[in-house]
C-alpha cells in the first residue's frame, strides 16, 4: 500500500470561507492537510490571501474577491472534493475535475462507457475531459455517470450488484449538455425508463425554479426592509471596511438612502461622496464620469440590485457574476431597438427577469405574440406560439441568444446552433442566469483608456486583469476559463516571498528578500501523478506559455507597487492626517474658512448687524475605536466626556459595545465579552496607550507604533493575535456559522455574556432547559446521506441541576444523528480569541 503521509508535501494551501465551507469545516480540512504534508497559509492582517504563498486555493465558489488575482498567477482554484479524491487514490488527483467554475460544466463527473460505439465514446469522453470531467475503465466507487444505451451490458449490471449510487444515462444527455455549453438536469436521460424515447416534446413539463435568478432578476428592484420589526438587523458583515459611493444617476429618496446608509455603516462600512475615495460604486447606467473614473479605476461598479442581494445573502458576489447586477446600457445593445420580442414556456422569476433582460437591450417587450413580434424566447419547443410563430415569419430562439447578446454587448447571429437547441423533455429555464460577462469587453466598449490618470493601485489591478484574460480561453465554451497548473520550473519570481503588502511578486530586489521554506515552497508536478485523466498536451502547453507571459507582465509593476505603497503610507495610514489628498482637503477647508470669516467681517449688507457665531464643525471620523479595559476613566465622568471631545476634534469616535469599529484597544489581551464580541469584526487590535499619548499630546499618533503585542497572554491562550485579526476579517463574524450552541440557564456569570459572544461570531445559540423547543429534530445516519455527526455543544458548569440536563442532551444529539459535547464555556472564550473551531478534550465535563 502507498504511503499517504506526504501526498501534500509540496503544497502550500489556503481556504477560502463561504456558505459552502463554513469554517469549522475548513478546521477540520486543514488538519487532514497538515497530516498529509501541506503547509496552511494564513491570511494576512487585512483578511486577503497571500496569493504569491500559494500553490493551491481551496474554494467551493469562484465568488471571492481575489479570483481573478489567482488566475492571474495561475494559482489552481479547487474545490474541497479534490482532497477527498487526492487521498483516496494516495497521490495528488489533477485539478482540471475540480475547478468550482460553473463554465466546468461537468467538474466533479467520472463517468465510464458501456454499449457505446467506438467513435461516439471517443467524442463523448473527450468533450466530457474538456469541460472538467475524468474518465474511469469501470464503475468504481468514484465513478458518478455510466453511459450506457441499456441496463443489460455487464458494467451496468456488475455495478448494480455492488449498489453502485451513480447515474445510467443515455448518450443523449451528453450530447445536448455539449450543444447548450451548459449542464442540463440528467433526469430524463436516466435508464431505465428514460423520459425522452418515452414521452413526447409536446406532453406537459414542469417550469423549474432556478436559484440562479433569487435577487438578480430586475436591475432596479424595489427595496424591502429585512426587519420583521421585533429583532434588530444582524449586521451586514459584507460592508466591513468597505467605501461605498452611491452615484449620482441612481435618484433614490432620501428615505432610502437614510436606511442604505444605517445598514453598510452597521456593518462596518462607510459612505463616501468621491469616486477616488470609494472601493465600490453602486450606479443604474454604463455612462456618466462617476461610471468612467470608477471604472478605469478598477473599481467594483455594480447597481442597487447587487447591493440589495448583499443586504439579503450577507455574502460577497462579483457583479459580474449576474447580468442584472451590473449597472444598464443607457441607450440598449445596438440593433435591438426595432425589436418586438415575447417569451414562452418561461415562469416565475425567469419570466421577470426576461422582460428586464430584454428592456435593458433596448427591444420592446410584449406579453402577447402577434404579426409584428420579430423574436420568440422559448424555454421549450412547444407552444401554440411556437407553432405560430414560423407561420408569423417570427424568430424561434432559446434564452442564450438574448443572455449573450447582452454580455457581448452586441447582437448575436441567430442561426447559432446552441440557440435553436430544445432538448425535448428539459425546460431550459433550469439554465437560466448562467451567462456572466467579461470585464474586457465592457471595458472596450464603455470606459477604454484612462491609462494616463490611473493610480498605481489601478495600474496593478489593470496588470491582473490583463494578466487573467491572458491566462484564459478566448473562445469556445472554455471562454474566460483559467485552469491553474503546478508545474515544475515555475518562473523565479513566482516563487519570491515578498511583504504584506506586494500582492504581485516582482523581478526586482530579489537579493534584497529573505526566503522563508514554509512560506514559499515549490510547485512541482507530483512524481507519482501518473497519468489518469492527465491534462491534454495542447492545453498544458498553452497554459505554460500564457502563465510566462502573464510573469513577465506581473514584473514590469514593480515600480507602481512601490509608488502605490509610498501613497498609501501617506494619504490612508491612521494617524497621518497631514499628508497627501487628506492634507489638501484640510488646506481647502482652512482657506474657505478664512474666506467667510473675512467676509463676515467685512459685513457690506449687513454692517449693523451682529454676526451670528457660526459653530465650528467637526472633522469626519477617521478612527471608530472600541476600548476595553481602559483605567483612566473610572470614577470621572467628567474627564471622559472631555476626553472624548477632545479625540472626536481629532477624528476619533470612541464607540459602544456592537457598533462596527476599526480599531479595538485595550492595554492587553483580555478574554472579557467587549473584547471578544468586538474581536470577532476583525478590527486592528492596539494598545490603549494610543489614546493615553493622543491625549497627552493633543495630535494623532502613527497607529502602526501601537500594535497591541502581549506575549504572555497569547502563550497562556495559545493563540497569535495577528493571525486572530487576520481570520476574523476573512471569516466576516461567521466564524461558527450553522455551528449550535447550548447553554444552560444557570451557568456561572449567566448565558447572556456567552450568547453575545457566540452570536457575534454567527453561531446558532439557545438555552437548554430539557423542554421541548429545544430539542434536535430525529435523524438517521441514512438520512444524512451517510455524512458523520457534526458535534453539537452545550455550555455548562458543573452543579448538579445542570448535571441532570447532560444526560437529556446527549440522548437528544445522538437521535438527531450529532455528536454531544458538553463543555464548559472556556471552550467558546478560546475558539472566540483564536478566531478559529478548534477543539480539545480538556474542555470536556464529564459525569462523574
Amino acid at each position: 500500500m502507498a504511503d499517504t503521509a506526504g501526498i501534500f508535501s509540496e503544497c502550500a494551501i489556503a481556504f477560502v470561507p463561504s456558505a459552502s465551507l463554513p469554517p469549522k469545516l475548513i478546521s477540520s480540512l486543514q488538519a487532514i492537510l497538515t497530516e498529509h504534508g501541506a503547509t496552511a497559509v494564513d491570511y494576512r492582517r487585512d483578511g486577503s490571501l497571500p496569493i504569491e504563498r500559494v500553490t493551491h486555493i481551496i474554494s467551493n465558489t469562484i465568488d471571492f474577491p481575489q479570483y481573478i488575482e489567482s488566475q492571474a498567477f495561475m494559482i489552481p482554484v479547487v474545490s474541497t472534493q479534490w482532497i477527498t479524491v487526492s487521498i483516496s487514490r494516495r497521490r495528488q488527483a489533477q485539478v482540471r475535475p475540480f475547478s468550482p467554475d460553473p463554465r466546468m460544466i461537468f467538474s466533479e463527473v467520472m463517468v465510464t462507457c458501456a454499449d457505446i460505439p467506438p467513435m461516439d465514446k471517443e467524442s463523448i469522453l473527450g468533450a466530457t475531459m474538456a469541460l472538467g470531467g475524468q474518465e474511469s475503465k469501470d464503475a468504481g466507487k468514484l465513478t458518478t455517470h455510466i453511459c450506457a444505451l441499456s441496463m443489460d451490458h455487464p458494467k451496468v449490471v456488475s455495478a448494480l450488484e455492488k449498489n453502485w449510487k451513480g447515474k445510467i444515462v443515455l448518450p443523449h444527455w451528453f450530447d445536448d449538455c455539449f450543444k447548450l455549453g451548459k449542464r442540463i438536469d440528467e433526469g430524463p436521460y436516466l435508464l431505465p425508463e428514460p423520459e425522452i424515447l418515452k414521452k413526447g416534446p409536446d406532453e406537459d413539463l414542469d417550469i423549474p425554479s432556478n436559484n440562479n435568478l433569487v435577487g438578480a432578476s430586475s436591475a432596479n428592484p424595489e427595496f424591502i426592509s429585512l426587519s420583521d420589526g421585533n429583532s434588530a438587523r444582524p449586521p451586514v458583515t459584507v460592508f466591513q471596511d468597505k467605501k461605498i459611493l452611491l452615484g449620482a444617476d441612481l435618484k433614490i429618496t432620501g428615505r432610502l438612502e437614510n436606511a442604505l446608509k444605517d445598514i453598510i455603516i452597521y456593518g462596518g462600512g462607510r459612505l463616501v461622496q468621491d469616486v477616488d475615495d470609494c472601493d465600490t460604486l453602486i450606479c443604474q447606467y454604463r455612462d456618466g464620469e462617476q461610471y468612467v473614473r470608477a471604472s478605469q479605476s478598477c473599481k467594483e461598479v455594480a447597481n442597487l440590485s447587487w447591493l440589495y442581494f448583499l443586504i439579503a445573502h450577507n455574502e460577497w458576489t462579483s457583479p459580474l457574476h449576474r447580468l442584472l447586477h451590473y449597472p444598464i446600457p443607457k441607450n440598449g445593445i445596438p440593433g435591438f431597438k426595432d425589436m418586438r420580442i415575447t417569451v414562452s414556456n418561461y415562469g416565475g422569476e425567469a419570466r421577470i427577469y426576461l422582460e428586464n433582460l430584454i428592456k435593458a437591450c433596448g427591444a420592446e417587450f410584449t406579453k402577447t405574440m402577434k404579426a409584428d413580434n420579430t423574436h420568440l424566447i422559448t424555454a421549450r419547443n412547444s407552444s401554440e406560439k411556437c407553432k405560430a410563430a414560423p407561420e408569423w415569419g417570427i424568430t424561434v430562439v432559446n434564452h442564450l441568444w438574448i443572455e449573450e447578446s447582452y454580455a457581448k454587448c452586441e447582437i448575436q447571429p441567430v442561426n447559432v446552433k446552441k440557440y435553436n437547441h430544445f432538448p425535448i423533455r428539459t425546460n431550459l429555464g433550469e439554465i437560466i442566469g448562467q451567462t456572466t460577462f467579461n470585464e474586457s469587453r465592457l471595458r472596450d466598449l464603455f470606459y477604454p483608456g484612462g491609462e494616463e490618470t490611473m493610480s498605481p493601485r489601478a495600474k496593478r489591478k489593470r496588470k491582473i486583469l490583463e494578466a487573467a484574460e491572458d491566462n484564459a480561453y478566448s473562445h469556445g465554451p472554455m471562454e474566460g476559463v483559467v485552469i491553474g497548473e503546478v508545474a515544475q520550473g515555475e518562473s523565479d519570481a513566482m516563487q519570491e516571498d515578498n511583504s504584506e503588502e506586494d500582492d504581485i511578486p516582482s523581478a526586482v530586489s530579489k537579493k534584497s528578500r529573505p526566503s522563508r521554506a514554509l512560506a514559499t515552497p515549490k510547485r512541482v508536478r507530483p512524481a507519482d501523478a501518473g497519468k489518469e485523466n492527465e491534462t491534454p498536451t495542447s492545453v498544458s502547453t498553452g497554459g505554460r506559455s500564457a502563465k510566462t507571459k502573464a510573469m513577465d507582465r506581473l514584473s514590469l509593476i514593480a515600480p507602481d507597487i512601490a509608488l502605490y505603497e509610498k501613497e498609501k503610507k501617506r494619504n490612508t495610514k491612521p494617524g497621518t492626517p497631514f499628508g497627501g489628498k487628506h492634507a489638501a482637503k484640510l488646506t481647502e477647508e482652512n482657506v474657505n474658512n478664512k474666506k467667510k470669516s473675512a467676509s463676515h467681517k467685512d459685513g457690506d449688507d449687513d454692517e449693523d448687524r451682529p454676526a451670528k457665531k457660526s459653530r465650528p464643525s467637526l472633522p469626519g471620523v477617521e478612527m471608530r475605536i472600541i476600548l476595553t479595559g481602559f483605567t483612566r476613566w473610572v470614577g470621572s465622568q467628567i474627564k471622559e466626556d472631555q476626553d472624548r471631545r477632545k479625540l472626536r476634534d481629532l477624528g476619533i469616535q470612541i464607540v459602544q459595545e456592537g457598533q462596527p469599529c476599526d480599531y479595538l484597544a485595550a492595554p492587553h489581551v483580555v478574554r472579557t465579552v467587549k473584547f471578544l464580541c468586538a474581536l470577532a469584526r476583525g478590527p486592528t487590535v492596539i494598545s490603549s496607550t494610543f489614546i493615553e499619548k493622543t491625549l497627552e499630546t493633543g495630535q494623532l499618533q502613527d497607529v502602526e507604533d501601537f500594535i497591541l503585542k502581549d506575549a504572555e497572554a497569547e502563550s497562556k491562550y495559545d493563540v497569535n493575535l495577528e493571525k486572530s485579526v487576520a481570520r476574523a476579517k476573512a471569516h466576516r463574524g461567521k466564524l461558527l456559522r450553522s455551528i449550535p450552541i447550548y447553554c444552560t440557564d444557570k451557568i456561572k456569570n449567566g448565558p447572556e455574556s456567552y450568547r453575545a459572544i457566540a452570536e457575534a461570531n454567527g453561531a446558532m445559540f439557545m438555552i437548554y432547559r430539557a423542554r421541548s423547543g429545544t430539542t434536535i429534530k430525529p435523524t438517521t445516519a441514512e438520512q444524512d446521506g451517510f455524512a458523520p455527526p457534526e458535534p453539537v455543544y452545550l455550555l455548562s458548569g458543573t452543579t448538579s441541576e445542570e448535571k441532570q440536563l447532560w444526560k437529556r442532551f446527549k440522548e437528544m444529539a445522538i437521535n438527531g444523528h450529532m455528536e454531544p459535547r458538553v463543555v464548559s464555556p472556556d471552550w467558546l472564550l478560546d475558539v472566540a480569541m483564536a478566531q478559529q473551531v478548534r477543539f480539545d478534550k480538556k474542555f470536556l465535563l464529564e459525569a462523574e
